[in-house]
């Protein structure tokens, strides 16, 4: 069985990628004793913590730590009534933190998340891999057959267009995990103690026109060039479903993505997932989102949007309308989404208004 690495002994790197752009955003019902054994790769940085479920509860943070903290008064404070698209009682909460850093780089990461190991024993800094990937380009419009050919010891093989070879900007770092799969209900049920001990030592860019299921256990991405489209949509208390939020935001962000010509990463860094959710409260709240998926996932492959949208925000707009149009026939959730994500495009230029050149 694979087990978490041991980061006891590691030094702190005092000379930390991207210290100063970079926020880590972590969800949150709990304290976050968790945080010890990622000490050694991620103190040097900012947290932004988000409290979900009773924001009269204490969470604990170990010492050493530099972090904010917001709960639901304090989301309800900051975006008043515009607070209604920030999903209550469920890890979509995540969402807020994106909103009010103010940095260029986010990652994010669940509480139930460890140190993994790599083959060789040695313990994963999944945040420096996530740099790794954002800082290299991607490659969405021809595919490598050799991976990521940015990395180091790979190239472009032979048969790669010398046009494309320059790449484009990587907008979003997806890593996995060892452990717990990140699986649905009823793949949960049927395998029970399956357990992910295969550690694929590949990066690959996802193709341009090709959907991906996003999990955000596990996430890093360049605010400034995608961060309004992360939005994690209506999910838990009071909404007809759940666990659909990272999956929704990752399909409106490569739909995004594929039409302002920016790439996405799958791939490392591992990190070890500790904790199996109960299948059956997950089928619960899955239930119609495994129906819905089978018209959700055709609406976004055919999704185009307009030459006039130029930017992230104008694309997003976009999308909800088409939202409204396309899916509001399934259920009427569809229709209340569609203008939550309106409502998540005004807080966030409210919050980080934009610069005049």
């Amino acid at each position: 069985m694979v087990e978490p690495a041991n980061t006891v002994g590691i030094p702190l790197n005092h000379a930390a990628l991207l210290r100063d752009e970079l926020d880590i955003v972590i969800p949150t019902i709990r304290n976050l004793d968790f945080l010890e054994m990622w000490r050694p790769f991620l103190q040097p940085y900012h947290l932004i913590i988000v409290q979900d479920g009773d924001p009269s509860k204490t969470i604990a943070v170990p010492e050493g730590f530099d972090y904010e903290l917001y709960n639901r008064n304090d989301i309800n404070r900051i975006l008043g009534p515009k607070a209604s698209c920030i999903s209550f009682k469920d890890s979509a909460c995540r969402c807020f933190g994106y909103m009010v850093s103010k940095k260029k780089y986010i990652f994010t990461i669940d509480d139930d998340c460890f140190v993994a190991k790599d083959p060789s024993g040695k313990a994963v800094n999944a945040l420096e891999q996530h740099i790794k990937n954002l800082l290299c380009p991607s490659s969405p419009l021809f595919f490598n057959t050799l991976y990521d050919p940015y990395r180091e010891g790979a190239d472009f093989v032979r048969g790669y267009p010398f046009s494309l070879r320059e790449g484009v900007s990587t907008a979003v770092s997806h890593g996995l995990w060892l452990n717990i799969p990140d699986y649905d209900a009823p793949t949960q049920l049927v395998k029970p103690k399956e357990r992910n001990t295969r550690y694929v030592d590949a990066v690959m860019t996802i193709p341009k026109g090709t959907l991906f299921p996003m999990c955000g256990m596990n996430l890093a991405f360049d605010r400034d060039l995608i961060g309004p489209a992360m939005y994690f949509g209506l999910m838990g208390d009071g909404q007809p479903i759940g666990r659909y939020d990272d999956m929704w935001a990752g399909w409106c962000v490569k739909v995004i993505c594929d039409h302002l010509g920016l790439g996405v990463k799958t791939g490392l860094p591992y990190i070890y997932h500790s904790k199996a959710s109960n299948p059956f409260v997950n089928l619960k709240k899955e239930y119609k989102g495994i129906f819905w998926q089978e018209d959700i996932i055709p609406f976004f492959q055919s999704a185009k949007l307009s030459k006039e949208a130029v930017t992230v925000q104008q694309c997003y707009i976009e999308l909800s309308k088409m939202v409204k149009e396309k899916l509001s026939a399934i259920d009427p959730y569809f229709d209340k989404l569609a203008d939550a994500m309106v409502t998540w495009i005004e807080a966030w230029d409210e919050l980080n208004p934009a610069t005049k050149a």
